[in-house]
C-alpha cells in the first residue's frame, strides 16, 4: 500500500473561526499544520486542543508583513476579517490584509513552489441583481461604501492570485464562501446568527435589521471545510472561482424564529434600520461544486443551528 506523505500546511488565519476547524482536520489526517494568525478577530482558544500537538505550530503573524519559511507544500490563506463589524474597524488595514498580505503569501507560494488556495467571499456579488448567483455574475458592488474594504479588497485578492497564476504558473485554488456558522464563532462578531443566538440565550431583544424579509443561505462550518480540502486537492488545472455555499435561502424573520424555537427563548423581535449597502438576497448556484468537487453540503440548518447553540451555551456560562 502507497504511503500517504505528510504535507507541511500553512494556514492564515487558522486561529479564527473557520481556519482553526481547518487546522483541527488537517492535523487529523496526518499533515504538520502551521497556523498564522495575529489574534485580532482569532482565539487561542480555538486552538488549545492541537498546541501541545507534535504537528502543529502556532505563529502570532501579521500577513501584512513579510513571513519567510521553507518546505511550505500548501497554504490556505484565509487571513482577514470576515464580519463587518471586524472588517469596518480599521478598513485600511482590511484592505492591506487583502492586498499586501496576498502578495506576501503568493510569494511564499512561488518560493516554495506550493499550492495555494484563496478564501473568497459571497460578497464580490456585492448586492446582487441576479439569483441565485454563479460564478460568472461579475456583481454589483459599491466601489466607495462602508462595506467595500471588504468587498473590493477580495476582489482584488482573486486578481492577484490569477496574476500570479497567469504571470508566475503558480498553482492557485480560489473559493467564494457564502454565509457559513458553527462553533468558534465569536459571541460578538456582529454577525446574524452569532447576534441571534446569543440574544436568545439570553432572553434579550432579538434585533432585525430591515423588514426581516432579507434571505440568506447558512453553511455550516463542517460542510465548508470538507469543500475546502476537496478543492486544494482537485486537479491542479481546476482553480476556480467556485461557490461553496448552501443552495437553501432563509428569510431573517424565519431564521429568528427558528432559533427561538430551539432554545426555548422568551426573547422578542425588534426591527432596526438596513445598514447601507446590505444585499437583500444571497444564493449561491454550486453546481461547478457538485459537478467539480462532487460536493455538496450534508447538515441541515437545524442540526448546524442546534449544535452552534450548545457551543454559545457553554461560553456563556463561562463568561
Amino acid at each position: 500500500m502507497e504511503e500517504i506523505k505528510k504535507k507541511n500546511i500553512l494556514v492564515t488565519g487558522g486561529a479564527g473561526f473557520i481556519g482553526s476547524h481547518l487546522c483541527k482536520v488537517l492535523v487529523n489526517l496526518g499533515n504538520y499544520v502551521i497556523c498564522l494568525d495575529n489574534l485580532f478577530t482569532g482565539s487561542i482558544n480555538n486552538i488549545s486542543d492541537l498546541r501541545d500537538n507534535v504537528n502543529f505550530e502556532f505563529v502570532n503573524h501579521d500577513i501584512t508583513e513579510p513571513y519567510f519559511r521553507d518546505n511550505i507544500d500548501e497554504i490556505y490563506n484565509l487571513a482577514c476579517p470576515a464580519s463587518p463589524k471586524h472588517y469596518q474597524y480599521n478598513p485600511i488595514k482590511t484592505v492591506k490584509t487583502c492586498t499586501i498580505g496576498v502578495i506576501n503569501m503568493l510569494g511564499l507560494a512561488k518560493k516554495n513552489n506550493a499550492k495555494i488556495l484563496q478564501a473568497s467571499t459571497s460578497e464580490v456579488y456585492g448586492d446582487p441583481n441576479v439569483h441565485p448567483q454563479d460564478e460568472r455574475y461579475n456583481g454589483n458592488v459599491n466601489p466607495v461604501g462602508l462595506r467595500s474594504c471588504y468587498d473590493e479588497g477580495k476582489r482584488c485578492s482573486e486578481t492577484l492570485f490569477m496574476d500570479y497564476h497567469r504571470e508566475h504558473n503558480l498553482k492557485i485554488k480560489i473559493i467564494r464562501i457564502f454565509n457559513t456558522f458553527g462553533p468558534n464563532m465569536a459571541k460578538n462578531d456582529g454577525r446574524v446568527i452569532s447576534n441571534f443566538v446569543m440574544q436568545a440565550i439570553r432572553n434579550e431583544e432579538i434585533t432585525i435589521y430591515g423588514d426581516g424579509s432579507q434571505t440568506r443561505s447558512f453553511l455550516y462550518v463542517d460542510d465548508l471545510i470538507d469543500a475546502m480540502i476537496k478543492m486544494m486537492n482537485a486537479n491542479n488545472n481546476f482553480i476556480g472561482p467556485i461557490n461553496i455555499g448552501n443552495p437553501h435561502e432563509i428569510s431573517m424573520n424565519k431564521l429568528a424564529s427558528t432559533i427561538l424555537r430551539l432554545t426555548n427563548s422568551k426573547s422578542q423581535f425588534i426591527y432596526r434600520d438596513l445598514p447601507e449597502d446590505d444585499p437583500k438576497r444571497r444564493n449561491p448556484d454550486i453546481n461547478l461544486a457538485k459537478n467539480k468537487l462532487n460536493w455538496t453540503p450534508f447538515c441541515s440548518l437545524e442540526v448546524g443551528l442546534s449544535n452552534t447553540i450548545n457551543y454559545f451555551k457553554k461560553i456563556n456560562e463561562i463568561n
